[in-house]
């Protein structure tokens, strides 16, 4: 399998996971908390960083380039994800007070403030509105995110001209 097809298959799976995203919100009506929608960025910077990747077909070291900033976008979606797990499994008098919506933010407070309360999260993002299999979207969140995380690291720190699954 060459890198090429693993950033391809990378760059569909985020784009399904942030086609399921949009369809919680828009057809289950499921309101995104803060933390969602950095977990939204999380997926969106790895499909990019694959995207990109899959047309470049990078070779040698471009494929450890790709690889580390796979892991570093992926990295950062997973610590998001696990703040929001984190979150979630406070004591109900330990929660944070909710916050307004992402939208009135954007409207109303300059875009590093806005940053600044979605990392810290709000009330809603402790509340657990869907769950599959035992995970809420967050716990699935990080998982995907792992995964993107084991194998971007493992793009970056494969042994050259080594025949492996990850072949230039």
């Amino acid at each position: 399998m060459t890198s090429r097809w693993i950033f391809g298959l990378i760059f569909v799976v985020c784009a399904a996971l942030l086609g399921v995203a949009f369809y919680m919100e828009h057809v289950m009506g499921l309101e995104p908390c803060p933390l969602c929608w950095l977990q939204r960025f999380g997926f969106m910077g790895a499909g990019l960083v694959s995207l990109l990747a899959l047309l470049q077909g990078p070779t040698g070291f471009g494929i450890r380039i790709y690889g580390f900033l796979l892991a570093l976008t992926a990295g950062a979606g997973l610590s998001v994800a696990g703040r929001q797990l984190w979150l979630q499994s406070l004591p109900a008098d330990q929660v944070p007070a909710c916050g307004p919506s992402v939208d009135y933010m954007l409207e109303v407070l300059p875009w590093f403030d806005v940053l600044s309360t979605a990392l810290r999260g709000t009330g809603d993002c402790a509340k657990v509105v869907w769950r599959f299999m035992g995970l809420s979207i967050p716990g699935w969140t990080a998982v995907f995110f792992t995964v993107l995380v084991v194998i971007g690291l493992v793009l970056l720190f494969r042994q050259p001209k080594s025949r492996s699954w990850i072949g230039n």
